[in-house]
This record gives C-alpha cells, sequence and structure tokens, in this order.
C-alpha cells in the first residue's frame, strides 16, 4: 500500500499471518474469546490485503466500498458487543480506521491504493494518537511480571504466569487460549494499523 514493495509486502505478511492466527484463536472453547477472534481474524486479512502494493494489484473501484461496508458492519457489530466488555470498543476503533481508509482510497484520483490519498489530517491525527498509545501500553502490559517466592533475600525469581494454574488461570489451556498471545495478536494488528495510517 505504501512506500517501497518490500516494506508493503512485509505488512502484508505480518497482518496475514496474525489473521491465520485468529483463525486458530476461533477454536477456543470460550464463546466470547471465538467472537473476538473472528472480528480479528477479519481485521488481519482485510489489512493484508489493503496493504497488497499498488505495483502488484491495483483494486478496482468496487472493493473500496465493499470494504468500507464490511467494516462499518463490523463495527456496528462490535459497538453492540461493547455493551457486555470495554474491550470491544478497540474493535470498533480499528473497523472505523478500516472504514477511514477506504473512504479516502474510495475517493483518491483513480483509486491509488493509498498513494498519494489524503485524509482528514485530523481525523488521520486522532487515529495515529490512539493506536500509538495503544502499541506503548500492550507493549508495557506485555513485559513479564516477576515476583519472588518466598518473598526472602535470595529467593529465586519465578514469573507470574497470565495463565498458570496458580494464577487463577487454567492448567493445560491451550496455546490459542492464552491472553498474551492473543494480546500481541493485538498489539501487531496495531503496528499494522499505524503503518498504513502514517502515509494518509
Amino acid at each position: 500500500m505504501h512506500g517501497s514493495a518490500s516494506s508493503g509486502w512485509l505488512l502484508v505478511a505480518l497482518c496475514a499471518a496474525t489473521g491465520a492466527y485468529c483463525l486458530l484463536r476461533m477454536r477456543s472453547s470460550v464463546e466470547e474469546q471465538r467472537r473476538a477472534a473472528g472480528g480479528e481474524a477479519l481485521m488481519g486479512f482485510g489489512m493484508a490485503a489493503i496493504a497488497v502494493p499498488a505495483a502488484v494489484f491495483t483494486p478496482p473501484a468496487w472493493v473500496w466500498p465493499a470494504y468500507a461496508a464490511v467494516f462499518g458492519a463490523a463495527g456496528l457489530r462490535a459497538l453492540w458487543a461493547a455493551r457486555s466488555g470495554r474491550h470491544h470498543l478497540h474493535h470498533l476503533v480499528g473497523a472505523a480506521a478500516m472504514v477511514y481508509m477506504a473512504v479516502v482510497m474510495a475517493g483518491s484520483p483513480a483509486h491509488a491504493h493509498g498513494h498519494g490519498a489524503s485524509g482528514t489530517p485530523l481525523l488521520t491525527g486522532v487515529l495515529l494518537l490512539y493506536f500509538a498509545g495503544y502499541v506503548l501500553l500492550t507493549g508495557v502490559r506485555l513485559i513479564p511480571v516477576v515476583t519472588v517466592a518466598g518473598g526472602g533475600p535470595g529467593a529465586p525469581s519465578v514469573p507470574a504466569p497470565g495463565g498458570g494454574a496458580g494464577a487463577g488461570g487454567r492448567a493445560g489451556a491451550g496455546w490459542g487460549d492464552r491472553p498474551e498471545l492473543a494480546r500481541a495478536c493485538r498489539l501487531s494488528m496495531a503496528i499494522g494499523m499505524l503503518a498504513m495510517l502514517l502515509p494518509l
């Protein structure tokens, strides 16, 4: 979408890998995780498709209104789901950013696939600030917390896991149910979103 073809392909790879992991997370036994993973898989694959370099593929004009409709519906779904959990508001912002990028690309001359497209500076700035803040906050949350077992001097350090049996999590939970992996997935998509919004 933006810049050199190599950076575009790296963005495609990041977003597609994230979408694929989210598809695997949909096999979770927890219904809420399955729903969230489905929306995140849609976001990952949608971002991967937008990021394909223009030299390789320039989509037809009807693609951008279709993107706006799909992610508009995803945003409405996230807004409805936000009644039960605040974390759905992040999905709402992500869907709104995808709609915004689709509208900008649809309005750019000859549907330039991101090259020379210009959005509203204020809205672009707000979205950039949101995703930059999200990246920083999520990155900090991914830093492992170390607790001291026994509390005395010389006691061995024990990492506090996000989902171990002793930490209130389920023992033997599958790797697709690990919260730190889901958080890393959202972090990579937010980084991809920053890369896509910067040139607007």
